[in-house]
C-alpha cells in the first residue's frame, strides 16, 4: 500500500514531460526529419515547412514549443550564426571574378534600388530614418535559391546568370555592413566622430578576419594532412571567434560569421570538410532557426490591424519591383535581352539567408517592430517561392556559354585510341572477393583498349607494430585476393602485375598508389554513400573523390562487363564536364561493341524548336569526341528528371552518371542528389564518374593514359 501511495504522489506524466528539455528537442527533430520532406514533395521549398511548423506548434498555436526555452535559444541562435556563414561559404567567389565589373554594376542596381524603395515604405509607415534604412537594407540582399534549377537547366554559364551571381557577394556584404552600422546607431547612439571609429574598426576588423582566417586555414589543413577531425573543429573554431570577434567591436555577430564563411572559401574548396561543416548546419542548427523563427510570428496582428496588412502588401510589391527595376538598368546598360532580363530578376526576388537573419538581430535590438518581423517572414515565403517558379520558367533555353569547348581542353579530354608510346596502366585495388571478379573484367577490357596492362592492388592496413597479428592476418588475405586477381587476368589474356601495400587507411593508400603508378582514372565498387555516419565521418569512396589526381569511376556491376551492350548516358544540362561520362561509355562500347544512347531530360513545356535545337546542339558535343559508331540521341520532356531516366533505363545494361557532389540550397538546407536517387532505384549496372577536385586535365583511355579500379 506504501508503494501504492507513493505512485500516486507523482507528478502527472504532462508535468513532468513539459519541464524536461529533451521533450520540445524530441519534437524539434521530428519536425525537422518530417516537415521539410513533405514540402519538397509538394515542390515548395524545406524552410517554409519549417516556418510554418513553428507557427503551428508556438505559443499562438498548439503551445508545443516555445521561443523562450533556455534550449531553443542556444540551438537557434547558433542556427543563425551557422546560416550566415554558409551564406558566406555558398558564394562562388570565382564566378564574381569572372565578371566582376558587371557583377558590381547589376550589384549596385539590385542594392541601390531595393534600398531605396524599401527606405521609402519604411518612412512612409512612420519609422524613423535609421529603421527605415534598415528595412531598405532588408530588401537590398538576395539569396541564390534558384541555384540548382539553373544549374539543371544547363545556364549556369550564361553570362546574365553569372552576373547574378556574382552581385551576390555586393549585395550581402553591404547589406550586412548597413545592418552593423544601424545597430550600433539604435544601441550607442553614436554621433558622427563615433561611427567613423566605429567603421575604422569594423573595416580592420574585416581585413583581420578575411586576411588572416584564410592564411591560418591554409597553413593549419597543410598542417593537419588528412586528419579531417581536426580540420571541421578549425573551421567551427574559425566561425565562432569571428562572431566574438564582431561583437567585441560593437558589430553584430552574423557579420563576423558571414566574415568567416568568405575567408575560409578558398580554404575548404568542395572537399569532404566542407560536406560535414554544411552538413551538420544543414540537418539541425540552420533548421532549428527556421522553426524558432516560425514561433516568433504572430499572423493574428496582420487580420486585425489594416495597417500591419498594408506594411506587408508594401513590402512584398516593393521588393519584387524594385528588383525588376534594378533588373531593367542592367538590361539599358548591358544590352541583355528579355529573357537574360527576366532570369536575373528571378534569381535576385528571394529573400532567405541574410534578410532573415537581419531582421532578427533587428527585431531584438528592438529596432524593428513584430509587425514587420511578420512581414518580412512572409515576404521570404512568397518570394522564395516565386523566384524559383519563374526561374523554372523563363530560363528554359537560355544560351550558355559552354556550348564551344576549347580546344586545349579537347586535346585532353578526347585523344584518340591508337597507343602511344606510354604503356596503358589499369591499377585495380581490390578488397571484396563477391565483387572482385567483374571490375577485373571491366579493367581488362579498359586496358585491351589501349594495348596495356592492369596492376591488382591489395591494401593491409597499417599497424603500430609490423609484426602484429592482425597485421600479418591482413597481409594473407591480401595475397589470396591478388593470387585470385592474377588467374583472372590470365583468363582474360590481360597482362598483370600485382602490388601488395601497407597504408594506414585504403583511401590514402588508393590514392598514393594511383598517383605512384600513374594513373588517370579509378573505378571503385559501389559503397555507402548516404546515412548518418557516412555523411558525419566520410568513407572510401567520397575520400577518394576527394583526394585523387584522376577521375574516379564507382561502379556497381550486376552481371560480366562483357555481356554490355546497351549503355545509357543521361547528360542534363549540356554542359562539358558532363561529357565525361560519354566519354567512358564510348570506350566501353567500342571494346564490347556495344551501343550507346545520350539522353537529355528538359521541361515538359519546352517548345519543339527548343527541343530541336538541343538536339542540334547535342549533336554537335558529340561529335567533338569523333567516335567510331556514333551514339543515339534521345531527347524526353519530363517534369521529373530522374523519373524520366528510371523508364528509359529499364531498356539498358548500363547507365553511366556524372557523381554529384552532396550540395546545400544558399539558405542552408539540404537538397536532394538526382544521382543519389537513381542509384537505389536503378536495377541495372551503374557506373558513377566523378572528376578530380583540383582541376586537372581529365584523361581517359588512349594508350597514354592510365586507368585505376577498385573492387
Amino acid at each position: 500500500m506504501e508503494l501504492i501511495s507513493q505512485v500516486l504522489a507523482l507528478e502527472p506524466t504532462t508535468n513532468v514531460l513539459s519541464k524536461e528539455p529533451i521533450v520540445p528537442f524530441a519534437i524539434l527533430l521530428v519536425v525537422i526529419l518530417v516537415v521539410p520532406t513533405i514540402f519538397e514533395r509538394l515542390r515548395l521549398p524545406g524552410m517554409v515547412g519549417l516556418l510554418i511548423a513553428g507557427v503551428l506548434l508556438g505559443p499562438r498555436g498548439w503551445n508545443l514549443l516555445n521561443s523562450d526555452l533556455a534550449m531553443m535559444k542556444v540551438l537557434s541562435e547558433i542556427g543563425l550564426v551557422y546560416l550566415m556563414f554558409v551564406a558566406g561559404l555558398e558564394i562562388d567567389i570565382n564566378q564574381f571574378r569572372h565578371t566582376t565589373n558587371r557583377s558590381l554594376g547589376f550589384g549596385s542596381f539590385t542594392f541601390g534600388v531595393p534600398l531605396i524603395v524599401g527606405t521609402f515604405v519604411g518612412r512612409i509607415f512612420g519609422f524613423d530614418w535609421n529603421a527605415a534604412i534598415l528595412i531598405g537594407s532588408l530588401f537590398a540582399s538576395h539569396t541564390l535559391l534558384a541555384y540548382p534549377i539553373i544549374n539543371r537547366l544547363g545556364v549556369v554559364n550564361n553570362e546574365a546568370v553569372i552576373v547574378t551571381i556574382g552581385a551576390t557577394v555586393f549585395t550581402d556584404i553591404s547589406a550586412l555592413l548597413l545592418l552593423a552600422v544601424c545597430i550600433a546607431v539604435h544601441t550607442a547612439q553614436l554621433n558622427p566622430s563615433n561611427l567613423m571609429i566605429l567603421l575604422g574598426c569594423l573595416t580592420i576588423y574585416a581585413t583581420v578576419v578575411l586576411v588572416g582566417f584564410d592564411w591560418a586555414g591554409k597553413e593549419f589543413f597543410r598542417r593537419s594532412g588528412e586528419d579531417e577531425g581536426n580540420q571541421f573543429l578549425f573551421v567551427l573554431l574559425a566561425v565562432f571567434l569571428a562572431a566574438v570577434g564582431a561583437q567585441l567591436i560593437g558589430v553584430e555577430k552574423i557579420v563576423g560569421a558571414f566574415l568567416a564563411g568568405l575567408a575560409v572559401n578558398d580554404t575548404l574548396g568542395e572537399g569532404p570538410v566542407k560536406e560535414k561543416v554544411v552538413f551538420v548546419g544543414s540537418v539541425l542548427f540552420i533548421p532549428i532557426f527556421f522553426v524558432n523563427l516560425g514561433l516568433l510570428v504572430n499572423l493574428t496582428a496582420l487580420t486585425r490591424n489594416v495597417s500591419a496588412l498594408q506594411l506587408t502588401l508594401f513590402i512584398v510589391a516593393g521588393l519584387i519591383l524594385s528588383k525588376f527595376i534594378a533588373a531593367l538598368l542592367a538590361k539599358l546598360i548591358y544590352h541583355y535581352n528579355w529573357q537574360e532580363v527576366m532570369t536575373m530578376w528571378s534569381l535576385s526576388i528571394p529573400q532567405v539567408g541574410a534578410t532573415l537573419a537581419a531582421t532578427l538581430v533587428g527585431y531584438r535590438a528592438g529596432l524593428l517592430s513584430e509587425t514587420v518581423l511578420t512581414s518580412i517572414i512572409i515576404l521570404m515565403l512568397v518570394t522564395s517561392t516565386l523566384g524559383p517558379l519563374i526561374t523554372s520558367r523563363v530560363a528554359v533555353g537560355l544560351n550558355s556559354s559552354l556550348t564551344q569547348i576549347p580546344t586545349s581542353v579537347k586535346s585532353v579530354l578526347y585523344p584518340s585510341l591508337s597507343p602511344g608510346k606510354n604503356q596503358y596502366t589499369v591499377v585495380v585495388p581490390i578488397y571484396n572477393p563477391q565483387t572482385q571478379q567483374y571490375l577485373i573484367e571491366m579493367a581488362a577490357l579498359l586496358a585491351k583498349q589501349g594495348n596495356g596492362k592492369i596492376v591488382p592492388l591489395a591494401i593491409a592496413t597499417a599497424a603500430a607494430h609490423m609484426d602484429a597479428p592482425q597485421l600479418e592476418a591482413s597481409l594473407q588475405r591480401s595475397e589470396r585476393l591478388l593470387i585470385k586477381a592474377n588467374a583472372l587476368s590470365r583468363v582474360l589474356n590481360v597482362n598483370s602485375e600485382s602490388l601488395l601495400r601497407i597504408d594506414d587507411a585504403f583511401a590514402p593508400g588508393i590514392c598514393r598508389a594511383a598517383r605512384e603508378q600513374r594513373a588517370s582514372l579509378i573505378v571503385m565498387g559501389w559503397g555507402k554513400r548516404t546515412g548518418l555516419r557516412a555523411r558525419l565521418f566520410g568513407n572510401v569512396i567520397d575520400s577518394v573523390l576527394w583526394s585523387s589526381h584522376c577521375p574516379v569511376a564507382v561502379t556497381r556491376l550486376v552481371e560480366s562487363p562483357k555481356k554490355i551492350q546497351r549503355i545509357l548516358v543521361p547528360i542534363e544540362n549540356l554542359m562539358s564536364p558532363t561529357l565525361q561520362p560519354l566519354h567512358f561509355a564510348q570506350i566501353l562500347a567500342e571494346a564490347n561493341q556495344a551501343q550507346v544512347t545520350v539522353l537529355n531530360v528538359c521541361e515538359r513545356r519546352t517548345s519543339s524548336s527548343k527541343i530541336a535545337a538541343k538536339r542540334s546542339q547535342l549533336k554537335l558535343l558529340v561529335s567533338k569526341l569523333a567516335p567510331l559508331n556514333p551514339p543515339d540521341i534521345q531527347i524526353i520532356a519530363h517534369d521529373n528528371v530522374a523519373q524520366a531516366i528510371l523508364q528509359a533505363a529499364r531498356l539498358y545494361d548500363l547507365v553511366v552518371l556524372p557523381f554529384i557532389r552532396n550540395r546545400t540550397i544558399p539558405g542552408g538546407l539540404a537538397i536532394s542528389d538526382v544521382t543519389t536517387q537513381l542509384a537505389r532505384q536503378l536495377s541495372c549496372s551503374i557506373v558513377m564518374l566523378g572528376e578530380p577536385q583540383r582541376g586537372q586535365p581529365v584523361i581517359l583511355p588512349t594508350g597514354v593514359a592510365n586507368t585505376t579500379a577498385i573492387v
